[in-house]
């Protein structure tokens, strides 16, 4: 098969980071002759190199490009805003997505240059390819043809996102001054949809009796401004003695870091939170799972998919149409008390954090692998060759 890719490299933004994994992984794939069209960047994004390994970076970067005469079997695009216009290289076209809140949001759609999603995708061939059930109701939501929109999850490199064994991962908790603390771990842009707001209300509950929790944000202030967002939210929803409880117990990380180094951050935690309000997938939920650390997610949401009670904490969290940016949006509301619990049970509950260690690895090992996402994608891309009428949703 020929497969040109059209999408993002070498930035941490969360399409490119799946295209990179998905690139790698085709790449050893002897039925398939790769090529790959860089796109423009949204906005001033910058590219940075160091995010992989300089051997799989280097890989990356040797991906031909396409000749303006070849014809391929077919074209992936791996990019926002979504673009369903037919390809001059073939008429199988994939389009990769995500909704967040429930549809596809007027912004995308603006960005788009369409009024109507779902005209434009039922008047289209292209399949829709989508990480989460959650996301590819979001789509049907919008109009788009359900026929067409198939879900294909997302994954994880076993060899790198695994359990430490207990002296090596005491040596790096020690590298990282944390023995004597209880670190909670979230990995995101910070972006209010990401839960911020409810995870500060609640860890300022929760460190008021359990001072040796910490919780450390990883965020990327390059590119999305994280650092503000915090900081908008430490002022916002805080009184001032949980402001000053939290941040004598926060840490914030925001340059950018390889991927190594952010698996450190998984293996060396206690426990990943993450009280989303919209989400498509999560990948760094399924990364920690990967890495043995127990989760704390919102109930309802794409995490439902890839999440079990053995190692992940769903917090119940209602949904509700709420006003932003001139448009009603679906959003999860965490019950705080609901997470509260859940951080004081993987406190005190060591039992859980144990089974958490191999079950969720194991988990995660069995079924949600880039080689198992690869192989999902290539099905998707020769049942998109058949007949797109034939295609029916994973």
């Amino acid at each position: 098969m020929r497969l040109i890719v059209e999408g993002w490299r070498f930035i941490s933004q969360s399409y490119a980071v799946v295209n990179q994994f998905q690139l790698l992984e085709l790449l050893n794939r002897p039925d398939v002759q790769l090529y790959h069209r860089e796109m423009p960047y949204l906005q001033d994004w910058q590219a940075a190199r160091g995010l992989l390994s300089p051997a799989e970076e280097a890989r990356l970067q040797a991906i031909p490009e396409p000749p303006d005469s070849l014809q391929s079997e077919a074209v992936l695009r791996m990019q926002m805003p979504f673009d369903f216009s037919p390809s001059n290289h073939s008429r199988h076209l994939v389009v990769f997505g995500l909704t967040e809140y429930g549809k596809v949001h007027n912004a995308m759609i603006q960005c788009m240059g369409v009024s109507d999603f779902g005209r434009v995708h039922r008047q289209s061939e292209a399949t829709i390819l989508t990480s989460s059930n959650w996301s590819r109701q979001g789509f049907i939501h919008s109009g788009g043809d359900a026929n067409r929109i198939r879900v294909v999850p997302l994954g994880v490199n076993p060899h790198v996102c695994h359990p430490l064994g207990g002296e090596e991962r005491q040596a790096l908790r020690h590298r990282l001054g944390i023995e004597d603390q209880f670190i909670f771990l979230n990995v995101s842009s910070q972006h209010p949809r990401k839960g911020i707001r409810p995870l500060l209300k609640a860890f300022a509950q929760v460190v008021q009796r359990h001072p040796q929790a910490r919780l450390v944000l990883k965020g990327t202030t390059g590119l999305y401004g994280s650092e503000k967002f915090v900081q908008e939210a430490l002022n916002e929803v805080l009184t001032s003695q949980e402001r000053d409880r939290v941040l004598a117990n926060l840490a914030y990380i925001g340059q950018d870091l390889s991927f190594a180094e952010v698996v450190q951050l998984y293996q060396a935690a206690d426990a990943y939170i993450s009280p989303y309000l919209a989400e498509g997938f999560n990948l760094p939920v399924l990364e920690a799972i990967a890495c043995g650390t127990p989760v704390i997610c919102t109930a309802g949401g794409p995490t439902d998919d890839f999440t079990q009670s053995s190692f992940a904490i769903r917090v119940p969290a209602k949904q509700i149409w709420q006003e932003i940016c001139g448009e009603q949006r679906l959003l999860f509301n965490p019950d705080i008390e609901a997470l509260v619990a859940a951080m004081e049970r993987v406190i005190n509950d060591r039992e859980f954090r144990g089974n958490a260690n191999h079950l969720g690895s194991q988990f995660v090992h069995q079924n949600y692998t880039w080689s198992k996402t690869v192989e999902h994608l290539v099905n998707v891309l020769w049942s998109s060759m058949d007949h797109f009428s034939d295609v029916v949703p994973v």
